[in-house]
């Protein structure tokens, strides 16, 4: 299913979604979603970003990295286990996974600027993933500097995982949360 959503509806439209129908997510559509994405601004045109599409058994192993941290507030070994199994299964069993990572710049400043490059290019991706009609979910935390997570990706050296995006096509759209308007966040200086 394909949108014809102005740039404005879809940004007004766009939800975490976490639950996905089991329709593949083609590699002409990822790379359509990555092409939108490099598309970011990008200040100095370090082009930063770097994009690790993640098949069944890199989303499993992934997910079996999430489902140790998971685990760790269990105190059963049996069940901690199940945890871990639970969340590699989940994981594998995604239409798509792409981990979002950046060159770490030397330069403080440099590496800042780098990083908003980075999340413009995730909030770009998942805004061109709603014209072909999927879904996404961005996911952030802890997990992202997990050894084992970042073997998972296949990360090298001298890059931070910035963000992975959950993408498929939506089984079911949440509701949109309530959010402060702008002028409740906004000071008019003279």
């Amino acid at each position: 299913m394909r949108s014809s959503l102005t740039v404005a509806e879809a940004i007004r439209s766009r939800r975490s979604v976490k639950e996905f129908t089991a329709r593949a997510v083609t590699r002409p559509e990822i790379e359509r979603l990555l092409d939108a994405a490099v598309l970011a601004p990008n200040h100095r045109m370090t082009e930063p970003w770097r994009f690790y599409v993640l098949g069944p058994e890199a989303r499993a192993a992934y997910g079996a990295a999430l489902g140790d941290r998971k685990g760790r507030g269990v105190a059963d070994p049996a069940a901690a286990r199940l945890v871990r199994q639970k969340v590699a299964r989940e994981h594998a069993a995604l239409p798509a996974m792409i981990v979002v990572a950046m060159v770490q710049a030397e330069d403080p400043e440099l590496r800042e600027e780098d990083y908003a490059a980075v999340m413009m290019a995730v909030q770009t991706l998942s805004l061109a993933a709603l014209e072909l009609g999927l879904g996404t979910h961005i996911k952030t935390g802890a997990i992202m500097a997990d050894p084992a997570a970042r073997a998972a990706a296949g990360l090298p050296a001298g890059e931070r995982v910035v963000a992975v995006i959950n993408i498929g096509e939506p089984a079911a759209l949440p509701a949109s949360k309530p959010r402060q308007p702008a002028a409740s966040h906004t000071v008019w200086r003279p």
